[in-house]
């Protein structure tokens, strides 16, 4: 039996330095505030932001959605946000298309411009990540990355790279990713119902 106390304590430890390093980073810091300020400005015009991961970051990308269209601290209007998580959606398409279609053909169907998209990718590798983000290009949508280790192939592609850089375990770096999320709402309800 492992000592928990020690595995605990542990944990906190490298979470909280992952934290620091990351917030300590001036450019880590510019880019949420860009994707705060565009996602803002896109709603305030009407358009849709659209958010799409695969596991733990489909969860992250509900969590995302379902915070704008309820709330977050205060009761406000419904905002409009969509996770691409629609099981029936998503086992059709992966049936007659490919499990890498499963995002972009959503995106096909619904973008339009000046809608964004929130793409996750712990890897920033993920090929229906890659495709969505390519598919949102098309459909004139600007795209911000919520990404991790070296941001991988989705680094050159979308508009504001937000990563979590170095970091080996994918759970470390969607801790991160939370709490960016978290910031991200709270900047748009702020700079919406202020």
């Amino acid at each position: 039996m492992p000592n928990l106390d020690t595995l605990i304590l542990s944990s906190f430890s490298e979470t909280k330095k992952v934290f620091d390093e990351f917030a300590g980073e001036p450019a880590n810091i510019a880019s949420i505030k860009a994707a705060t300020i565009q996602m803002s400005d896109a709603l305030k015009k009407g358009n849709a932001i659209f958010s799409c991961g695969n596991g733990g970051s489909l969860c992250d990308a509900t969590h995302f959605a379902e915070e704008l269209t309820g709330r977050f601290r205060e009761n406000r209007r419904a905002l409009k946000a969509m996770a691409i998580n629609d099981p029936a959606h998503m086992s059709c398409v992966t049936n007659d298309f490919g499990g890498d279609q499963v995002f972009a053909k959503y995106i096909e169907a619904w973008g339009a411009p000046g809608d964004i998209l929130l793409a996750i990718s712990t890897s920033g590798q993920s090929k229906n990540i890659v495709n969505a983000v390519q598919m949102a290009k098309q459909k004139q949508m600007s795209v911000v990355g919520l990404l991790g280790k070296d941001g991988g192939q989705l680094k050159n592609l979308v508009d504001i790279p937000i990563i979590v850089k170095g970091k080996k375990w994918s759970d470390r770096i969607q801790e991160v990713h939370i709490k960016i999320i978290h910031i991200l709402i709270e900047g748009i309800e702020a700079s919406i119902f202020s």
